[in-house]
């Protein structure tokens, strides 16, 4: 039982802490590219990227995540997305379904909170909520509309399915299944394998030789002939070289850089290149652009279920406060959170 916890505690504290590293950069990424992403962190001192973000006056970053203004985990879609798939598990556990899935984002999800493939997805809930919530499916309402959106294939069901591994060690196609189940509101294809395949690999990694050997272990739940596997393959491909980044980059300039596939094969990547040191896998998933609070969220989430300390210094400066936007809820510990997945685990065979 210690060692499930440690490794619970640890993919918390991994995927809180990588989230807030890539959030005040988010949109300096998106909106400008690589280099100058690059550019602020060398004309900041941090590159290689260790350690939060610096601030600087009259740049357009999020202040309150960068080092030094750090008092909490602040709200972001990403652990809004973890802690509503923990109460999905609390509520429905093994059975879940993807109507449950909807209702409660409608019950709990500020649309506010929600972007692209999630929104248009949600505001098709919204516009038959009322048939919906009377009678569900059987009104004549059929579920796949809400994924038929342009949005499909990006990024945001991949980083909804963190927890649907951390609590099924061992079981890489049982987090595969809950995985597709959630993603599937909102996502296809690609989109939907991406899911999986984050949740796949942490489930693999507590039974896994390596992380290279979980990597393996979560890509055999996918389609072999998906573009989510040519992606991993294409992650693994390039781990220890020098020229990494400027490759992932090649490959990928015609994707939007809030799509799944590109983000995928730069989290594979970073992982890989770095299994023993946690900073270093986080402050390179962060460095090399895109979706930065994404990627760095769930690099640290699966190194950190591997159940390896996360150094204090990442976990320090927010103080084990998460605070989240979602209905009901402010500011959550981390003890609730670690005890909470435990027990999700506990009931579903996973400790």
């Amino acid at each position: 039982m210690q060692a499930e916890r440690a490794s619970i505690e640890n993919a918390w504290k991994g995927r809180i802490s990588g989230c807030q590293l890539g959030k005040p950069v988010e949109m300096l990424s998106m909106r400008r590219g690589l280099d100058e992403l690059q550019a602020y962190l060398s004309e900041v001192d941090a590159l290689p990227l260790r350690d939060y973000v610096p601030f600087t006056d009259g740049r357009s970053l999020f202040q309150p995540s960068c080092r030094g203004f750090i008092v909490r985990s602040e709200p972001d879609d990403d652990i809004n997305y973890s802690v509503l798939a923990l109460t999905l598990l609390e509520r429905h556990g093994d059975d879940l379904a993807t109507v449950d899935v909807a209702r409660a984002w409608l019950e709990l999800l500020p649309l506010g909170s929600v972007f692209t493939a999630e929104r248009s997805a949600y505001v098709t809930l919204a516009n038959r909520s009322k048939t919906f919530f009377a009678q569900g499916q059987e009104a004549g309402f059929d579920l796949t509309e809400c994924s038929d959106n342009p949005y499909n294939d990006w990024i945001g069901a991949q980083i909804r399915t963190d927890v649907y591994g951390w609590v099924l060690p061992g079981d890489p196609a049982g987090a595969a299944r809950l995985a597709g189940v959630d993603a599937a509101l909102s996502h296809r294809e690609a989109g939907v394998h991406g899911a999986q395949f984050v949740a796949a690999c942490g489930a693999a990694i507590p039974a896994a030789d390596s992380l290279d050997d979980a990597v393996l272990r979560a890509t055999a739940e996918l389609p072999d002939d998906s573009a989510a596997v040519a992606a991993i393959t294409f992650g693994r491909s390039i781990v220890g070289r020098e020229d990494a980044v400027a490759l992932l980059h090649a490959r990928y300039s015609d994707l939007s850089p809030v799509h799944t596939l590109n983000n995928l094969a730069l989290v594979v990547w970073a992982l890989l290149s770095n299994p023993d040191d946690f900073g270093a896998a986080v402050g390179d998933a962060v460095a090399a652009g895109w979706d930065t609070d994404c990627n760095g969220a769930t690099v640290g989430g699966l190194w950190g279920i591997t159940g390896r300390e996360v150094p204090a210094r990442w976990t320090a400066p927010w103080r084990s406060r998460v605070a989240v936007s979602l209905a009901g809820h402010d500011e959550l510990s981390l003890a609730s959170l670690v005890d909470r997945t435990l027990a999700v685990s506990g009931l579903l065979g996973g400790t």
